[in-house]
């Protein structure tokens, strides 16, 4: 038997440390632990609840946009506030444009490396490359000149004696089985992607103000200004600017990075049986279209025991058993206390003991719901709008499955993971230009509103705002007395699949879906990043500020 650590676990946003044990090439026990501690909801404590959507963003250094807008609908979900159409296609253009660049960032940068052998792209032919890439799309970038301009900027690294930004990666491993030419297609792709993804964040910055932190939202609204007639507003000079945008990331998501994913995908297909873990999964509904929250575009839902045909549907955010069935355990978690908690009664109080297998050894929570824990992004996501019907979802699906011969189920494994958040680029590319038509035709029939400005009244209010982000669902939970908050808990993705093990002994999704999973070389366990790096990370929004004596356990080169 083997014991391997990873800490840091990069290529992620935070500090995550996995432990495993490997037996005969196969993880048999893991464990995940968050090595950072939550901090935000005790600065929270006391100030007003309308200001809490821009702390809130500090949760996180790249899921900032998330953050405010699920912050920002808990006020309006304790306060019962009406918020007007043109500020909910404004939010949903945000959202949806957040998501696409925080989808190619991952794929491209965070996680292909995983199945992309950079040394291997040198011995590919620019000509075939060029040939390779045409077959997959029309993609005007897919030249034999621009192929081999990347193999010569690489090969110059290399006769230098470095790689620059691709060095300390596992180039070589017997798991590594792409050809050359493919290879150097995903290379090249890696670094066009990095302009690409800045026009979605421009595009969030043309409505927010600013990215990331955005500045617009307010409690009933956005402070946005619309009016296409004034310079100083969001007016038609700034809405083509944004189409231009969203139209050039739409085209790279649907041309590039999808096809990228399914030729990968489909170079290793055996990855869709390793990795699945947990089977429950959870989905909350998102883009509103009306003003109440209670008509949605993409549906959510609840799929037990990986039973597709037994979804349970969620319409909007007001389902009684979603509200009140989510509790986080500390049990083996580095805080106080040691019954499971609703949000609005949760405590973030810290007890750290040192890393203990069998004791505490994280410092996030384990969510869970109903007493279960679930899988929670864009597989789970796909996955309910799959289950409910959803025209555009169900199209992607089909296609997919079709195309690489897999069934819908499937995509919650390890490479499920990373086709699913592809799909999901991709409908949420289509949906930024949706809203951005739906803004224009709302205008165009006069209506100006944007805010319904709403005052903190006294007396006591609980509200819970529901997103569902690039990486799952987000949950942010308020207790507003006498207009200050007095109590504030983020149960975040991460949180939801980070999570160590319960009560009852029950490990969380990383932990689960590690088991099993095949190494080949203990001492190189990029088998072990692979499933991890498939649910994307981001472990400084499951728990949020360092350890202050900043006393350093082991340091392990990890790509």
């Amino acid at each position: 038997m083997a014991r391997i650590t990873l800490d840091p676990v990069t290529r992620i946003e935070g500090h995550l440390r996995i432990d495993v044990e490997v037996n005969d090439h196969r993880v048999s026990k893991a464990w995940s632990s968050a090595q950072m501690w939550r901090g935000i909801e005790t600065i929270l404590k006391g100030r007003p609840p309308e200001d809490a959507w821009i702390y809130a963003q500090r949760f996180c250094g790249v899921c900032t946009t998330v953050h405010a807008i699920s912050s920002i609908r808990s006020v309006e979900h304790a306060l019962n506030v009406e918020v007007p159409l043109n500020a909910q296609y404004i939010r949903n253009i945000i959202m949806a444009q957040h998501s696409v660049q925080d989808h190619i960032v991952h794929f491209y940068h965070l996680s292909a490396l995983d199945w992309v052998d950079v040394v291997s792209a040198l011995k590919a032919d620019p000509a075939a490359t060029a040939r390779l890439a045409q077959s997959l799309s029309p993609w005007p970038g897919n030249s034999e000149t621009e192929f081999r301009a990347v193999k010569e900027k690489l090969s110059a690294f290399v006769n230098t004696g470095r790689l620059g930004i691709f060095s300390s990666g596992y180039w070589g491993h017997p798991a590594m089985q792409l050809p050359p030419e493919a290879n150097l297609m995903a290379v090249t792709h890696y670094l066009t992607a990095l302009d690409v993804q800045r026009k979605s964040a421009q595009a969030v910055a043309i409505l927010g103000g600013k990215n990331p932190h955005i500045q617009n939202l307010c409690v009933g609204g956005v402070a946005t200004a619309v009016n296409v007639d004034n310079l100083a507003t969001l007016n038609m000079e700034r809405i083509a600017a944004l189409r231009t945008l969203m139209a050039e990331t739409r085209d790279y998501v649907q041309q590039v990075y999808l096809p990228d994913m399914l030729a990968i995908a489909g170079a290793y297909r055996d990855w869709f049986g390793i990795g699945a873990g947990v089977t429950n999964y959870l989905a909350v509904p998102e883009m509103p279209e009306d003003s109440r929250n209670q008509q949605f575009t993409l549906p959510g839902g609840l799929i037990h025991g990986g039973d597709l045909g037994a979804a349970r549907i969620l319409k909007d955010h007001q389902d009684p058993k979603l509200i009140g069935d989510i509790s986080e355990s500390v049990a083996c978690a580095w805080y106080k206390g040691s019954a499971a908690l609703h949000p609005w009664e949760g405590e973030t109080e810290p007890l750290y003991t040192d890393f203990e297998e069998n004791g505490k050894y994280s410092w996030c929570k384990a969510p869970r719901l109903a007493g279960q824990p679930v899988q929670v992004g864009p597989t789970a996501q796909i996955l309910a709008g799959y289950a409910a019907g959803q025209p555009q979802i169900k199209a992607l699906v089909d296609s997919t499955c079709r195309t690489l011969k897999i069934k819908p189920m499937q995509l919650g494994s390890t490479m499920g993971r990373l086709v699913a958040r592809a799909l999901r680029a991709s409908l949420m590319a289509d949906l930024s230009l949706h809203y951005l038509d739906k803004l224009v035709e709302n205008l165009g029939r006069g209506d100006k509103s944007y805010a319904n400005p709403t005052p903190i009244p006294k007396g006591e209010y609980r509200g819970v705002g529901f997103h569902e982000a690039p990486r799952g669902t987000l949950s942010h939970w308020i207790v507003i007395e006498d207009k200050k908050i007095k109590n504030y808990q983020a149960v975040v993705p991460s949180t939801w699949n980070s999570s160590p093990r319960d009560e009852q002994g029950v490990p969380g999704p990383y932990e689960a879906s590690l088991v099993n999973n095949p190494v080949a070389e203990p001492e190189k366990p990029l088998e072990v990043l692979r499933t991890i790096h498939s649910f994307d990370p981001c472990i400084a929004c499951a728990v949020h500020t360092i350890d202050p004596e900043g006393k350093e356990i082991t340091k392990v080169k990890v790509l």
